[in-house]
């Protein structure tokens, strides 16, 4: 099973948009998520502080910022 991860922050209104999005495709489809609040983690922060939301899959990156519903699904058949 692939794991999507979402880098986010409280507050963050284009990483609530990914999250629902991502939420609706995990409702076809099975995958593992896990969500990082990059300010509760220093590394986090520092990597992504200008450029949350980030979405991974297994570890590999495949969008910031914005994140389409056929990037996703393209990644988790991949």
């Amino acid at each position: 099973m692939k794991t999507v991860t979402l880098y986010t922050k409280p507050g963050c209104h284009l990483c609530e948009a990914v999250e629902e999005m991502l939420a609706a495709v995990g409702r076809g489809r099975s995958f593992t998520f896990v969500r990082r609040d990059i300010s509760e983690d220093v590394a986090d922060y520092e990597m992504y502080k200008h450029d949350i939301p980030v979405v991974q899959v297994d570890g590999v990156e495949i969008a910031r910022h914005r994140l389409s519903r056929e990037q996703l699904i393209a990644a988790l058949h991949s």
